[in-house]
C-alpha cells in the first residue's frame, strides 16, 4: 500500500467518498479524530461501514491505545465485521502487539475466522519511551504487517512547541523517532510508512516529503486527505528510469555465471543492489 487514508469514525457520511478517493486502503478512526463522548455512537458507525460498505481496497480501523478500556470495546464492537486490519495507537513497546495480538486470536476464534486473519499496522514511536524501547519492537507477531509514527503525538509528549523547523524539514528529535521507525521495521522485516502531513492544501510538499520517504527506505505514508493521495502515489510509483534500471540490474545478475559482483554503467553492482531492483520492482507492482 502506497496510501492509507484516515476517515473519522463518527462521519459515516464520508466513509463511501474516502473508499472511492483512490487510496490504496481507507482507515476508520476510532481515536484521535473522535472525541470520547462520540465514541460510542462511532463504533456503531464504523461496524455499519464495516458490514455495509464495498471492499474495492482494505479497510482498516484505528482503536484506542492498548492501556486504555477503550481498546477492547473498539475490538469487541468491529472483529465480527471483518476488519482487514487494525492500526494500533501509542505502542508503549512489543508487550502492545502481543496483548493486541492475544485478544484478536480469541475474538477471531469466537467469531469463526482464522486466526491471524487481521493484520495490524502499529504506531511505535508516538512517545518519549516508546523511542526509547525500540529494540523491543524487533520481532513482533506474525499478525504486525507495518509500523508507523506519530509526529504531532509525539511532539505533545515531549513538550514541544513545534516539531518542525521554519524550512518546513522535522527538528532533530523527530527526525530520530522517525528513524528509529524505519529500523524497526526493517529489523523487523515488515513495511514502514510514513507520518501523515497536516497540511494537506500543500500538495507540492507532500509530494517532496513523501519523494523523501520513498529514497529513505518507506514504502508508502499515511493521509489525512483525498487532497493527498496524488502526490504520495506520484512519489511512490517507480519512474522509468529506475524501472529500467532495476530490470538490468536483475538481467545482469541473473547471466553473470554466479560472479557476486558485476560492473554497470562504471559502477560495481552486488546483492544490496539486487535487493534494491527488486523493491523498485515490487513498488511498481504496487501502483
Amino acid at each position: 500500500m502506497r496510501s492509507m487514508l484516515f476517515v473519522p469514525g463518527d462521519r459515516r457520511d464520508r466513509f463511501g467518498k474516502a473508499v472511492a478517493s483512490g487510496a490504496d486502503a481507507v482507515i476508520f478512526d476510532l481515536e484521535d479524530a473522535v472525541l470520547p463522548v462520540a465514541r460510542p455512537q462511532a463504533r456503531i458507525e464504523v461496524a455499519a461501514g464495516l458490514r455495509t460498505a464495498p471492499r474495492p481496497i482494505p479497510l482498516w480501523v484505528r482503536i484506542n491505545p492498548v492501556e486504555t478500556d477503550e481498546a477492547l470495546l473498539d475490538l469487541a464492537s468491529i472483529v465480527g465485521y471483518r476488519p482487514d486490519g487494525v492500526v494500533l495507537p501509542k505502542a508503549r513497546s512489543g508487550a502492545d502487539l502481543l496483548q493486541l495480538d492475544h485478544w484478536l486470536e480469541a475474538l477471531e476464534v469466537q467469531h469463526g475466522q482464522t486466526r491471524g486473519s487481521i493484520k495490524v499496522l502499529a504506531l511505535i514511536t508516538e512517545t518519549a519511551s516508546a523511542v526509547l524501547n525500540g529494540a523491543s519492537f524487533a520481532t513482533p507477531p506474525a499478525r504486525v504487517v507495518g509500523y508507523s509514527w506519530g509526529a504531532e503525538d509525539l511532539a505533545a509528549d515531549v513538550g514541544a512547541s513545534a516539531n518542525r523547523s521554519l524550512d518546513g524539514e522535522f527538528e532533530f528529535t523527530f527526525r530520530m523517532a522517525r528513524a528509529c521507525c524505519l529500523l524497526a521495521a526493517a529489523a523487523a522485516r515488515i513495511a514502514a510508512y510514513d507520518t501523515p502531513d497536516i497540511e494537506f492544501r500543500d500538495v507540492a510538499a507532500v509530494e517532496r516529503r513523501a519523494q523523501a520517504s520513498r529514497r529513505d527506505g518507506f514504502v508508502g505514508k499515511l493521509a489525512i486527505h483525498p487532497a493527498q493521495l496524488a502526490p504520495i502515489h506520484a512519489a511512490f510509483s517507480p519512474a522509468p528510469e529506475e524501472i529500467a534500471w532495476a530490470r538490468r540490474v536483475l538481467e545482469l545478475m541473473s547471466t553473470s555465471g554466479g560472479q557476486g559482483a558485476v560492473a554497470l554503467d562504471g559502477r560495481m553492482i552486488d546483492r544490496p543492489h539486487v535487493r534494491q531492483a527488486e523493491r523498485i520492482l515490487a513498488a511498481l507492482d504496487r501502483s
